[in-house]
């Protein structure tokens, strides 16, 4: 179905008076996603870069994308399933958005997955209690499912969950009696005596699974189905119910309201306190302890419980949260008096996300020649803003860092953004400028083809030697940083062989602002919709390439297929001029060759990275057969060598160790640089365990505690380590 466009500009400006001028006429009700749908599909065809307009073509991408989305695994639905949806929805899907027909299809679609998931799922417990699996076959089963087709009929589909249970069955018996021969070894208690036994631990996965299934309501079933039509434009466009904004806009900012603790699932079906934030309000009134166990939630403090056994810990949590200074009433099973319940309750607080912030070290470096050099680490994993408040900016925190690394004359930077997914372009911009001064950043690209250059004023404020050390992880706002100080010849790019290669910019869109005048805004949702592309000012996207490091290292991500060439939809490479007024630096290229030479031979003799290499050559090679026995004996030997691999391994690493350990007394000096110490006087010593707990308290676990491997020294590691080494050399080759 074709549809006719719109002016979108005069469409934003009419739907932005209309809310100001009709907002107190609204009646809040329950969310019409027959409305929502329709304003969504017609936001996400004018707003999007591609402009691409619904048709029967991006109709069967849509269901085909819906199927992937509920069924990812291919494990519920048969090629006869497929086939039979395809005909009856396959060009239909565009005709239910745009004619107010949402909620019936939504709710069809998540008919025909519930009724299959349920079936599998009580077909699994039937399995589960079957004895007739011997494990002495040479029956196998896929690692991964991601290119496997659909089984074409219910018989085949049979065999393939008998093969599934089989495999969680064998994997969870095998872990249990790894845990009891290791700690047999060890002389320690089995802990493994104390959890469910295998068919139980099964049985209680497959509940909860049961119950979030069978718990959906129209939010759920809208939300994936209008999420997966967004994916088909492209893999970072998408549909956010109002829980799900909620989580996006906590995820942009450090705070989130809560009661301060984090929360796991048990196979009980209760919900464990896994740990306690330190001075927030859990901790603070004292009533909740670590593996206490919530049974059920009174969100409102009302006094009307919701049970929460089994319940996904995803709707566990939005019962949890709330608004500040709201009372939430807890349901308690405490750990210290098993069988018995108590009521809690706890007042809702805002709690900093400390460990999501920027933070520093200062580390002092001494020489052979006895001369000390001192060298800076920036951690920073996110690019967080607070998009509501505007109170937390990480480009304000990260110049604090900064200033205070520059009065303690830090010769040269080590910033580590590995793992860190991006966030506010504007944050990333300002941040650039305290490494270039003035000038070009990046290169924004619309649908029209019009290039807008991104630019940053003032002077820089670090100029020393900078390393940027990246993975796959290092995404979108990381790629613009990393990319820009390699294009202004500022920065060593080290890390993986690229970043993940996302060159695209989102832009959140509230879709109750553009519903018609008297519609229900109520928890309308939000599109997160790409309608710009960034460049390099080099003129290159990152986009699908990612920014290739200078200096390749064997790093623990390496072997994962992590990155935009992976996903579905992932928009086109290209390029565009490159920026005008801005100068390269040749400084790093003329080191390049040297600083290459040095690495590369520290890291041949490294024998912690020759572990990772082949780590990374073994889980390549598993990946590449994708397949795993159900023959028990052959994954006992298998888990034998890797055991016997292991154990050898952390033997070696204890002697080098506790050596290297040694050394860097002698020759380290390690001085923390967090948010709160950047205005005290002189600099406070590092702590490993105290560092590592600064944040919350963990509950123990018991089965970690079997695990012989020793820390590796001074909290650096081997990547982080190298690089400093990489810096190092920077100041070295600067002086000659």
């Amino acid at each position: 179905m074709k549809m006719t466009m719109f002016n979108w500009t005069r469409k934003l400006v009419l739907s932005a008076m209309s809310v100001a001028a009709f907002a107190s006429c609204t009646v809040q009700a329950a969310p019409d996603f027959d409305q929502i749908g329709k304003q969504f599909s017609l936001m996400l065809q004018n707003a999007h870069f591609s402009h691409a307009e619904f048709n029967d073509e991006m109709s069967q991408k849509f269901l085909l994308s819906y199927l992937k989305e509920v069924d990812p695994a291919r494990i519920y639905f048969t090629k006869k399933d497929v086939d039979a949806l395809m005909k009856k929805y396959g060009t239909e899907i565009d005709d239910y958005l745009l004619g107010n027909e949402t909620s019936r299809l939504a709710q069809e679609l998540y008919d025909a997955y519930s009724s299959r998931a349920l079936k599998r799922i009580s077909r699994a417990r039937q399995l589960i209690d079957q004895n007739d699996m011997t494990f002495t076959g040479d029956e196998k089963i896929a690692r991964s499912r991601k290119t496997v087709d659909w089984a074409k009929d219910e018989q085949e589909l049979d065999a393939l969950w008998r093969n599934l249970i089989a495999d969680q069955l064998l994997s969870e018996t095998l872990r249990r009696e790894s845990i009891a021969k290791l700690a047999k070894e060890q002389g320690k208690p089995d802990p493994s005596l104390k959890e469910k036994s295998p068919k139980d631990k099964l049985h209680a996965r497959y509940e909860r699974l049961q119950r979030t299934v069978g718990e959906a309501d129209m939010e759920d079933m809208a939300s994936s189905l209008l999420g997966a039509v967004s994916h088909v434009y492209d893999p970072h466009t998408d549909y956010m119910s109002a829980r799900e904004e909620e989580k996006f806009m906590a995820a942009m900012t450090t705070s989130m309201v809560g009661i301060g603790a984090l929360l796991t699932a048990e196979d009980d079906g209760s919900t464990k306190i896994a740990g306690i934030v330190k001075g927030g309000p859990a901790e603070k009134s004292g009533e909740l302890k670590l593996d206490d166990r919530i049974v059920a939630v009174d969100s409102t403090n009302s006094g009307e419980m919701t049970d929460i056994l089994y319940m996904g810990i995803d709707k566990v949590v939005d019962l949890v949260r709330g608004k500040v200074g709201v009372p939430v009433r807890l349901k308690v099973e405490p750990a210290d008096n098993p069988g018995h319940v108590k009521i809690v309750t706890i007042v809702r607080q805002k709690v900093e996300m400390k460990d999501e912030m920027a933070s520093g070290k200062i580390i002092d470096l001494k020489g052979k020649d006895g001369k000390v050099t001192r060298l800076g680490i920036l951690t920073l994993p996110a690019f967080y803003s607070d998009l509501k408040e505007g109170d937390v900016k990480c480009a304000a925190d990260v110049k604090k860092i900064l200033q205070r690394m520059s009065k303690e004359n830090v010769e040269g930077l080590v910033v580590d953004l590995r793992n860190n997914g991006g966030g506010s372009l504007e944050e990333v911009r300002k941040m650039v400028g305290f490494f270039t001064g003035a000038g070009p950043v990046v290169q924004i690209k619309d649908f029209r083809g019009n290039v807008d250059c991104k630019t940053v004023s003032g002077k820089p404020i670090f100029t020393g030697p900078v390393v940027v050390l990246c993975n796959k992880l290092s995404a979108s706002a990381s790629e613009i940083f990393a990319a820009a100080l390699a294009d202004y010849g500022r920065a060593v790019i080290v890390g993986d062989t690229t970043s993940f290669g996302k060159g695209t910019v989102q832009v959140p869109l509230s879709v109750g602002d553009y519903l018609p005048y008297f519609a229900s805004r109520e928890r309308a949702g939000m599109l997160k919709v790409t309608v710009q592309k960034f460049y390099r000012i080099a003129g290159g996207s990152t986009q699908l390439k990612g920014v290739a490091s200078d200096i390749v290292l064997p790093t623990a991500s390496a072997a994962f297929e992590v990155g935009e060439g992976v996903l579905d939809y992932a928009m086109p490479y290209d390029e565009i001029p490159k920026a005008p007024h801005y100068t390269k630096s040749k400084d790093v290229d003329k080191m390049l060759p040297v600083l290459k030479a040095r690495s590369e031979s520290r890291v041949s003799k490294d024998k912690d990275m020759q572990y990772m290499k082949e780590d990374i050559a073994r889980f390549r090679e598993r990946t590449l057969k994708n397949s795993v026995s159900l023959n028990k004996a052959e994954r006992v030997k298998e888990n034998d060598e890797l055991l016997a691999r292991k154990k050898s391994i952390d033997t070696e690493r204890k002697v080098r160790y506790a050596d290297m350990a040694k050394d860097d007394e002698e020759t380290m000096a390690i001085f923390r640089l967090n948010l709160e110490d950047v205005k005290k006087d002189g600099l406070q010593k590092a702590s490993i365990e105290k560092d590592k707990n600064d944040f919350m308290i963990m509950s123990e676990d018991p089965t970690s505690d079997l695990d012989e491997a020793p820390d590796y020294p001074s909290g650096l590691d081997p990547e982080l380590r190298e690089s400093l080494n990489i810096v190092n050399d920077m100041i070295d080759l600067k002086k000659v």
